[in-house]
């Protein structure tokens, strides 16, 4: 009679609403904070273009229908998932793995295509070009930040997200210890080196710089500053990063519009690929898990190599 009680006590509490909440909250914590508030907004414009939740596979492929001229094929995958999550976490089954739904978005992709945007690299010549000159407190911030990014082939949610208690200064440069990457959400963390170079634009040397004028000794790396040269005690948020890289790009001449936060990445593996850096060694700065996932860098990067009309002409 007592083991019965005990089991039914203990089926009360599973089925307490603080043990769903505790669910919940291990479910969000399988995604980055980022991408949560992203499925949010997702599922919020499902419902105010008339969908609920539960949903079955019509409503779900109506909404992809609707909106197949006026959204792109990353985002209207992205909103599938966030749709078929939003069902996952009240426990209900799911309509976006369905035949018709699966079938409506392949058929979208034939009518309206696939590709992704995709941003131009800020390659070594660029940057340097960038931060040349970058002065005052703003620009010593700048300098530190786009170097480093570049360097350490940061994502711009990384580099915002990095405090100084993560940085270890060595004789041969900065040792960073990341946290938690994209695809390290159970949050090992992995150490990325980044040592000394020659000349007036340094990554380790531009840290440091940063450090000692900014008094930053603990707590956010990069932070927003105002315009009467006060820094603030948060840290930058990710779009901050995108926006430094706009601005500065544009200082110096170049086309803003080309480039974002995710051009320091992409510029650092299409720089080391240029340079003839071996696909290992890239994956090693960036953590690709392999050298076919960064491959249309490379591809992109080698295209007048060897060319084929320069062969013939």
């Amino acid at each position: 009679m007592k083991n019965k009680r005990s089991t039914l006590s203990g089926a009360k509490q599973l089925s307490s609403r603080v043990a769903q909440q505790k669910v919940g909250e291990y479910l969000a914590a399988t995604v980055a904070k980022n991408t949560r508030l992203a499925y949010s907004s997702d599922v919020a414009h499902f419902l105010r273009a008339g969908g609920k939740i539960p949903a079955n596979p019509r409503c779900v492929a109506a909404y992809l229908a609707t909106y197949a001229s006026t959204l792109s094929v990353a985002t209207l995958n992205r909103r599938v998932i966030a749709i078929g999550r939003a069902h996952v976490a009240k426990g209900l089954v799911s309509p976006t793995g369905s035949a018709l739904v699966a079938a409506t978005l392949r058929g979208i992709r034939r009518v309206n295509g696939s590709a992704q945007r995709r941003v131009a690299p800020l390659l070594k010549a660029d940057l340097l070009r960038i931060v040349r000159g970058l002065s005052g407190i703003r620009g010593v911030r700048d300098k530190a930040l786009l170097l480093t990014g570049f360097a350490a082939a940061f994502r711009r949610s990384e580099l915002v997200a990095l405090q100084v208690d993560d940085l270890s200064f060595v004789p041969q440069g900065v040792i960073i210890r990341l946290q938690r990457g994209k695809t390290d959400q159970s949050g090992r963390g992995r150490d990325i080196a980044v040592p000394y170079v020659r000349g007036a634009n340094c990554p380790v040397r531009a840290l440091a710089k940063w450090l000692s004028i900014s008094g930053i000794t603990t707590g956010h790396l990069f932070r927003p500053i105002d315009r009467y040269g006060q820094i603030g005690k948060q840290g930058l948020g990710a779009p901050s990063v995108a926006l430094i890289v706009k601005q500065r790009a544009a200082d110096a001449g170049l086309d803003p519009g080309l480039y974002s936060g995710h051009s320091l990445r992409a510029g650092f593996v299409t720089s080391a690929a240029r340079a003839g850096v071996s696909g290992w060694k890239i994956c090693q700065q960036t953590d690709h898990k392999s050298v076919q996932m960064m491959r249309r860098y490379i591809r992109d990067s080698q295209l007048f190599v060897d060319n084929a009309v320069a062969k013939i002409w």
